[in-house]
């Protein structure tokens, strides 16, 4: 990389096969950006950030708490509710590069909250992520690529609609915590924490699912249906990310950046300026707007918006 991934301990970088011998172009770009400026990490900004968003959060749960008695309403008020659970896939993601916060600790520990609220997993999210920036694009070692990206319309309306999502959280999740999934990222080191901190979170899951089956509803109606509704929000913002871009190791043209409205700005923890978070990964989120200033015209792919990636990924499918 031409900046530092994620921040994991040598002994925990499990090596691919093979070597990389190719050009990865924006290094020029080292000598612009002030890293010693942009990639300074902030416990106050993080925690203001992480209490928005979970402002944001507890304001859709009272639309869904006023909305409980006339259906009508309600679909759309857990809709809202759950576009706030599904991109606090945001911050886990940003806790894992250890750049929401200063601290360690808070990055740890905020991550997992947040993993628990976007179904995903901190711990096993670092070693796989680190990958995926390391090989980016890479067909043979980007884990995001274990899964093919859609190569049809069929596909792609299976990913969008989150089926396939789910489908690999029960199976691969399950497998993780039985300790029964060797892969090529997650080191022998890793492998009990991972497998502790995905049954943690796979029994709180579960936990959650009997009391609503119990009569207790309110993992339903705030959690599980409004996930559910939102998902395929979660699953149509990731397709922009790299889809149609380059299969190769050129961070100019291997990641999308997408102008997007400040809601989805303020919910992804400025993700969407995605191109500079690939180059420079260990710039912090709210350094990002700034950096895409210095640097945004440099790269191949800048969409104006999410619906119009989408729709030109599907007439790309056609």
């Amino acid at each position: 990389m031409t900046d530092a991934a994620i921040e994991l301990p040598q002994a925990e970088l499990p090596q691919a096969p093979g070597i990389f011998t190719e050009t990865r172009t924006g290094r020029d770009l080292m000598g612009v950006v002030d890293l010693r400026i942009m990639a300074a990490r902030s416990d106050a900004r993080g925690a203001l950030q992480f209490a928005t968003h979970l402002g944001c959060m507890a304001l859709t749960g009272v639309l869904v708490w006023l909305a409980l008695p006339y259906w009508p309403l309600l679909i759309p008020a857990m809709a809202l509710h759950g576009a706030t659970l599904v991109t606090m896939f945001a911050p886990m993601h940003e806790c894992t590069h250890r750049t929401a916060f200063a601290s360690p600790r808070l990055n740890d520990a905020v991550g997992w909250i947040a993993g628990l609220f976007s179904f995903y997993n901190s711990t096993f999210y670092r070693y796989y992520h680190s990958w995926h920036h390391r090989y980016t694009q890479d067909p043979a070692r980007d884990p995001e690529l274990m899964y093919p990206r859609a190569s049809t319309r069929a596909r792609y309306l299976r990913e969008i609609s989150s089926i396939g999502f789910w489908h690999r959280r029960a199976m691969d999740y399950g497998k993780l915590a039985l300790g029964a999934w060797r892969l090529p990222f997650l080191p022998e080191s890793a492998r009990r924490k991972v497998q502790l901190s995905v049954a943690i979170q796979l029994l709180i899951y579960i936990a959650a699912a009997v009391a609503a089956v119990m009569g207790f509803t309110a993992p339903l109606y705030f959690f599980f249906l409004p996930s559910l509704l939102a998902m395929p929000l979660m699953r149509a913002y990731l397709v922009a990310e790299h889809t149609l871009c380059s299969n190769d190791q050129n961070f100019l043209t291997n990641t999308r950046t997408t102008l997007t409205i400040f809601p989805v700005r303020l919910l992804m923890w400025n993700m969407p300026f995605h191109a500079e978070h690939h180059l420079f990964p260990s710039v912090p989120f709210h350094r990002l707007p700034a950096l895409h200033d210095q640097i945004g015209d440099r790269f191949a792919h800048v969409a104006p918006g999410y619906a119009a990636t989408n729709r030109k990924v599907w007439d790309a499918l056609g």
